[in-house]
């Protein structure tokens, strides 16, 4: 999670001179529209400039604010985005759906199964969705790191189609937990013990059904601003917010918490 106090303490040479002279530079059209002499101007100038030697922490104080004044504006802006594309976020009719399926809030994540994060969140997500109870869970695959990614999520959609709920579950797990690449042996070793022919599988794919998943899917991130994985939206259509990166499972309780609130 981003700590504003630990980047500002990382950043402060950088920013001070840069406030400083920007709030001098302010100075001076604003005092000439008061009809200030010169040396009324330097003055003014001189009394900003020791005021904010003597107090640095101002400057922390106003980059703080300006940070979550645009985290507010954010936020906002997310809940529109997700207010606006609510049917096509948690009811779509072809993601798959995990979790208590009449659960009271819905968690939606956008995975990339190549991404080292998405790996790393899987645990925390499965957590989270388990010792809840009471979470709907559902999973949009977003391949966007290269041609291992869209194989993997042709294959995850494909056994969704073919082989129905419990075969993408245990699917959607070895997908986030294989080295190798995606092959034809990888995809028969996979599905080998859940009663798909490996053949209909590859030949599914490539379909233009498969196909229009992942088009949607792209759509879908798009206008909701998601460009990295994971991302997430917990909620529901009229109160949810936008998660983006990882977080671990205290984190999204904290959030569902909220939510209820």
């Amino acid at each position: 999670m981003f700590r504003p106090s630990r980047a500002l303490a990382s950043f402060a040479p950088f920013l001070a001179a840069p406030v400083v002279a920007a709030t001098l530079a302010l100075a001076s059209p604003a005092a000439a529209e008061t009809g200030y002499s010169d040396d009324e101007r330097e003055a003014l100038r001189s009394e900003i400039r020791a005021y904010l030697l003597e107090h640095p922490e101002v400057l922390f104080e106003a980059v703080a604010e300006y940070e979550r004044r645009n985290a507010v504006a954010q936020a906002d802006m997310d809940g529109a985005l997700i207010e606006i594309n609510a049917e096509d976020i948690f009811e779509d009719g072809y993601s798959w759906v995990g979790g208590n399926p009449d659960g009271d809030l819905t968690l939606v994540e956008f995975v990339d199964y190549r991404c080292g994060f998405c790996r790393r969140a899987f645990d925390h997500v499965m957590d989270f969705v388990e010792t809840d109870g009471n979470i709907r869970f559902v999973v949009k695959e977003f391949p966007i790191l290269g041609p291992q990614s869209e194989l993997s999520s042709r294959l995850a959609v494909a056994v969704l189609e073919l082989g129905g709920d419990a075969a993408y579950a245990e699917v959607h797990e070895r997908l986030l937990a294989l080295e190798s690449d995606v092959s034809e042996s990888a995809i028969a070793d996979m599905v080998a013990d859940l009663g798909i022919d490996p053949d209909e599988v590859m030949e599914r794919m490539a379909a233009d059904e498969v196909t229009a998943v992942l088009a949607e899917n792209r759509a879908l991130a798009q206008r909701l601003q998601i460009n990295g994985t994971p991302s997430f939206i917990l909620g529901g259509p009229e109160n949810a917010e936008l998660i983006r990166g990882f977080v671990p499972a205290d984190d999204l309780h904290g959030v569902a918490a909220s939510l209820r609130d």
